[in-house]
């Protein structure tokens, strides 16, 4: 290694030697044509392009791990909002059956059973007793009426025991409803119809009984859609079928037209009883529900007169 001294500095310095040599003796360094290092060498410049593609590499990277991690989580949270939301259609479609069934229990415990019909008239539709008896009855009803309910429970029994069971009255039952007025899905409209429901089962009968045994009152509830299925229940009807009859208010045709022949016999009122096609009326006056006696001197006269 050859040494030399700079004339500026009188200094020893090494060559090649350190860096630093142009800072202190040019004129060495012009006459070695070393060039002054103002800038770095190339080995450093590499180096830093180096490092900073590698630093802007893993920058993206990193951004790229960022977005993936983002979409990860939309995806999670869009599952957990599909999820959730099947989650809340299935319960709000079984919602409706529990709560219904809860309703119908609770309805069901609030009925009144009755005890299975014991009478030996024949009973078809509407109708009791042998067709071609000499004296025809005809009874025009309200479910919700109070006469009604009174008439069924202390006079309609004593008819049927000494009349109908002995073929001497021919039986039959007419929709006439008055207390809705207007309203076709009130209360008596949907106890009409829900009778016919079980007439399709054969028993219209035992449905007009145990409507008439859980009577409450006029607009009251008793005949609540919830009340009359448990009704229905009671008696031991096939639910299935009823319901379907029920929900799509099967009868509300046949329920008007009895209302509108009705009307063309003169019926206004309810209870309203005919007699051979003659309303029979009551010894205590016009406003009055004719009762069991005025009722057998009616039919008596009649089978005499024969």
């Amino acid at each position: 290694m050859q040494t030399s001294v700079c004339p500026a500095l009188r200094t020893k310095v090494r060559v090649p030697g350190v860096f630093r040599i142009g800072a202190y003796c040019p004129k060495f360094i012009s006459a070695f044509n070393i060039a002054r290092l103002d800038k770095p060498p190339r080995i450093w410049q590499n180096l830093s392009t180096l490092y900073s593609r590698g630093e802007r590499m893993s920058k993206r990277q990193e951004i790229r791990e960022k977005r993936r991690k983002q979409q990860q989580r939309q995806r999670l949270l869009i599952i957990g909002l599909v999820a959730i939301g099947a989650v809340l259609v299935a319960f709000a479609l079984i919602w409706p059956t529990i709560k219904g069934n809860q309703i119908a229990d609770t309805a069901l415990a609030s009925i009144t059973p009755i005890a299975p019909s014991t009478t030996t008239a024949a009973m078809d539709g509407t109708h009791l007793g042998d067709p071609n008896a000499p004296v025809k009855m005809d009874v025009w009803e309200d479910f919700q009426c109070s006469g009604c309910f009174y008439y069924t429970e202390n006079i309609e029994p004593l008819v049927i025991q000494k009349y109908v069971e002995t073929g001497k009255v021919y039986y039959t039952y007419h929709f006439f409803l008055l207390i809705d007025g207007a309203n076709t899905t009130g209360e008596s409209h949907q106890a009409a119809n829900a009778a016919m429901c079980a007439l399709e089962q054969g028993h219209f009968w035992d449905y007009q009984t145990i409507l008439f045994k859980n009577w409450k009152g006029e607009n009251v509830g008793s005949f609540s859609d919830a009340r009359l299925v448990a009704m229905a229940k009671r008696i031991g009807l096939d639910m299935t079928a009823f319901n379907k009859c029920f929900q799509a208010n099967t009868y509300a045709d046949q329920i008007n037209q009895d209302f509108q022949a009705g009307q063309d016999i003169g019926v206004h009122a309810t209870p309203a009883i005919f007699i051979n096609g003659q309303a029979a009326e009551s010894s205590a006056g016009a406003n009055y529900i004719p009762s069991f006696d005025d009722l057998s001197r009616i039919i008596d006269g009649l089978l005499k007169g024969q």
